[in-house]
């Protein structure tokens, strides 16, 4: 009983010492960055895509934009590309495929169905798809490589179909060689 009284005694007076600091205004946020100029591709004249304005070129946000996604997703206990994941991972490519000094990890997720270690082959198979779909386009094996984080990186909680369905994917994550 000592332990509950004295605990709330000292929670209140946390609470009350921290109410009565007076308010200090924010600093202001901080300048805009420079302006990054853009990377040019390593071949001259291979860089056929459209320049959006305010995006550098070989960049995040460049890598988003042309390929329309980083992640493409599965079916239920699958590692089977359909045609909108093949369709993503081809767009990828042709970006890959114009930034070679771009490296790249394939990430592997499953839904949170399943065992960690179940989980984890299945997050294996879909990276090392996705990277095979790459490679067939003619992105460098060596550029890539492959991680399986099975259960434990859900991108959307919860225990119902629209989570699980967002869970079970691969993510291609710019590594090097881009700029931010």
């Amino acid at each position: 009983m000592n332990r509950i009284i004295l605990m709330t005694t000292l929670g209140t007076s946390l609470l009350l010492a921290a109410c009565a600091r007076p308010r200090q205004d924010l600093p202001p946020p901080p300048p805009q960055p420079a302006p990054v100029a853009p990377v040019a591709p390593s071949e001259p004249g291979v860089d056929t895509a459209p320049v959006i304005p305010g995006q550098v070129p070989g960049s995040q946000a460049d890598f988003l934009a042309q390929a329309g996604s980083d992640r493409v997703f599965f079916a239920f206990d699958s590692y089977s590309l359909d045609g909108e994941a093949r369709d993503i991972l081809g767009r990828q490519a042709e970006w890959l495929i114009r930034y070679p000094n771009v490296r790249v990890t394939i990430e592997g997720h499953a839904d949170e169905r399943g065992t960690r270690e179940y989980n984890l082959a299945l997050g294996e198979r879909r990276a090392n798809a996705a990277r095979s779909f790459l490679a067939a386009q003619g992105v460098a094996a060596s550029r890539m490589t492959i991680i399986s984080y099975g259960k434990e990186r859900p991108a959307v909680e919860g225990s119902n179909e629209a989570a699980w369905a967002q869970n079970r994917r691969a993510v291609t994550v710019l590594v090097s060689g881009f700029v931010q």
